[in-house]
């Protein structure tokens, strides 16, 4: 199942970065790679909601949600199979899913775009836009260059996917752009966002889709509902949002494990259509919990004092 189509250059530039880079330079790799990964955006998307301005906060995540959309729709459609599976002489330094079998296309996905080349573009670029200091711009360039290197140093993409990830995270702030200048109402925003995203369901039959899907919903349905029923407030408290941070992490962890236990792990992965909606509707009421429901909790935080 997929494709195989690649550029010479590309299969000799893997290996042989793989062989003259050694283990400090692939474990570096393999930083990279976290860092542009799922937990690692979740941590600093939580932080500019939670902890530096909510406003912004919202518009970084709803810029990496597009993003997270449009590569897995893109990926269902090219096919391309991952380098290590189609090269003996590359190895997989790092699988996209851990617990899953490395030679298992469903569950490790696709390889064209590269997906987090586009969330750090997306991520990085729209804080960037955020905090519009001229340092974070350099720092934007840096960490786009290395996670996207990373990439297909640790074996999983080729340096195509990588560009092609780096235009989708650059599509992607500049559709959300245009939403922020043509759409005023918010909610609209994410409507027409989830309107052009729910065709996937007829052609995709990867994690990351379902996974992106579950995560719009949730922001769909979150961010209204937070904004008129319980209108959380900025804080400068430290230990308040430590504690607002640190909650956000154990309730996500706590339910992604709970909301599992209903069904066996054989049908988690086994990459049907039910099991793939199991997965959205997973990630739909964690995010939801997190946004919508957790916050109401922040009034308690703001009593607590860090003694100096």
């Amino acid at each position: 199942m997929g494709n195989i189509f690649y550029f010479q250059w590309e299969v000799d530039l893997i290996t042989w970065l793989q062989k003259a880079l050694g283990t400090a330079g692939t474990a570096a790799a393999k930083v990279a790679s976290f860092i542009g990964g799922e937990t690692f955006t979740l941590l600093l998307l939580i932080v500019m909601l939670f902890c530096y301005r909510k406003e912004a906060g919202k518009r970084v995540a709803r810029t990496v949600l597009t993003a997270s959309m449009m590569f897995p729709m893109i990926k269902n459609i090219v096919l391309r199979v991952r380098p290590y599976m189609a090269h003996e002489e590359i190895d997989v330094l790092q699988v996209v899913e851990a617990d899953a079998d490395p030679a298992d296309i469903i569950q490790q996905g696709f390889s064209f775009p590269s997906g987090h080349s586009a969330t750090a573009v997306s991520l990085y670029g729209s804080i960037g836009r955020e905090l519009k200091k001229k340092w974070m711009w350099t720092l934007v360039v840096l960490l786009a260059l290395l996670i996207g290197v990373s990439r297909f140093i640790v074996g999983v993409h080729y340096p195509t996917d990588v560009l092609a990830g780096w235009a989708v995270g650059f599509a992607a702030i500049g559709v959300n752009i245009l939403l922020e200048k043509f759409v005023r109402k918010e909610w609209t925003r994410y409507a027409i966002l989830l309107a052009v995203s729910l065709p996937g369901i007829f052609w995709c039959t990867s994690r990351d889709y379902f996974t992106a899907l579950g995560l719009l919903i949730a922001a769909t349905v979150a961010f209204p509902y937070e904004e008129k029923y319980i209108r959380f407030r900025d804080t400068r408290n430290p230990a308040a949002m430590i504690l607002r941070c640190v909650g956000a992490f154990a309730i996500y962890f706590a339910l992604n494990t709970l909301l599992k236990m209903p069904f066996s792990k054989e049908f988690l992965d086994n990459g049907t259509l039910g099991a793939n909606l199991i997965r959205t509707a997973r990630y739909a009421v964690i995010l939801f919990v997190v946004l919508a429901v957790y916050p109401r909790v922040f009034p308690v935080f703001e009593k607590i004092k860090l003694k100096k």
